[in-house]
C-alpha cells in the first residue's frame, strides 16, 4: 500500500527543449502533465525562446545550458527532478546529470542526442553530422561566427523532416518562433567527458520516435546501444516532434518512468 502510495504522489518534471525551439514547444505536454497532478518547469536555455541573449554572443556549452544548470541548483536540498530532454536538449540533460547528479530521479532522452563517457561530449554529434551532414539540410542557413557554426531551421526542411507528422498549425508555430541555434560542437570536442560518478550514475531511459527523419531510428538505436541506456520506449508514429504529433503517448510514456524511478 505504501509502494502504491509513493507511485502517485506528485512528481516534479523538468523539460529541455531541442535545437531552435524553447520553452514553447512543450505546449502540448506541460498541460497533460499537469492534469495528472505533477509539477512541470520548462526553460528557455540562452538565446532560445524569448531569452534576451543572441546565439552569436554565447560562448560555450555550458552557457548556453546555464538556465537550466542555474534552476537545478537553486532546487531546495532534498527535492528531486525527473529530467527530460527532447533532440539537442539530451546535450543539456547530460551535462546536468553530470553536473547535479544528487538532484535528478531519472533523465529522460526524447529522440535526443545522448553521449556516452568513453568518448568526447561531441562525438554523437560529429558522428551524426558524418552521417547525415547539416549541408543537406535543405533550406535551413549556415553560417558561422567565432568557433561556432550556426544554423537557422529552413520552412522547407521543417515541413517535410521535423514536422512531417504534425499539423500545419504547429509548423506554423514553429515557422514564427524558431531560432538560430548551435550544436557547439568545437566547444564539446574540448570538453571533457562525461563521467561514471556523474551522468552514468543517474538512471536514464530513451524514448524512440519511431517515423523520425532528423535523427533517424537506427540512429537512435546506436546512440542507445554506445551510452548503455538502462530503459527504452518506443513511440510508433511519432516524427522528430513527438512533443507535438504524439503528446498524449509520450505522457503515458514519461509517465511510466516516473513512476519506475521516482521515490
Amino acid at each position: 500500500m505504501l509502494e502504491e502510495n509513493m507511485d502517485k504522489k506528485q512528481k516534479h518534471f523538468v523539460l529541455v527543449h531541442g535545437f531552435g525551439m524553447g520553452a514553447w514547444s512543450w505546449y502540448k505536454l506541460k498541460p497533460l502533465l499537469e492534469s495528472a497532478d505533477h509539477k512541470v518547469t520548462t526553460l528557455d536555455l540562452t538565446a532560445c525562446g524569448i531569452n534576451t541573449h543572441k546565439i552569436e554572443n554565447v560562448d560555450t556549452f555550458a552557457d548556453y545550458a546555464k538556465p537550466l544548470l542555474e534552476f537545478l541548483a537553486s532546487l531546495a536540498p532534498n527535492e528531486k527532478v525527473v529530467l527530460v530532454g527532447h533532440s539537442f536538449g539530451g546535450m543539456s540533460v547530460a551535462l546536468a546529470m553530470e553536473k547535479f547528479p544528487e538532484k535528478l530521479v531519472v533523465g529522460v532522452f526524447i529522440a535526443a542526442f545522448t553521449p556516452d563517457t568513453h568518448h568526447k561530449p561531441s562525438y554523437v554529434l560529429e558522428q551524426y553530422i558524418e552521417r547525415y551532414p547539416i549541408t543537406g539540410w535543405m533550406d535551413s542557413k549556415l553560417s558561422f561566427h567565432g568557433n561556432k557554426t550556426l544554423v537557422l531551421l529552413g520552412t522547407n526542411f521543417l515541413s517535410t523532416k521535423f514536422f512531417q507528422l504534425s499539423s500545419t498549425e504547429d509548423l506554423e508555430l514553429v515557422k514564427s518562433l524558431r531560432r538560430t541555434g548551435s550544436f557547439f560542437v568545437e566547444d564539446l570536442h574540448e570538453a571533457e567527458n562525461f563521467s561514471k560518478e556523474g551522468y552514468e550514475s543517474v538512471p536514464r531511459a530513451y524514448i524512440v520516435s519511431n517515423d523520425d527523419l532528423v535523427i533517424p531510428l537506427e540512429y537512435q538505436e546506436w546512440m542507445i546501444q554506445n551510452a548503455g541506456i538502462d530503459e527504452v520506449k518506443v513511440i510508433n508514429g511519432a516524427d522528430h516532434m513527438a512533443i507535438v504529433s504524439k503528446p498524449q503517448e509520450l505522457c503515458s510514456s514519461l509517465l511510466e518512468i516516473a513512476d519506475k524511478y521516482y521515490a
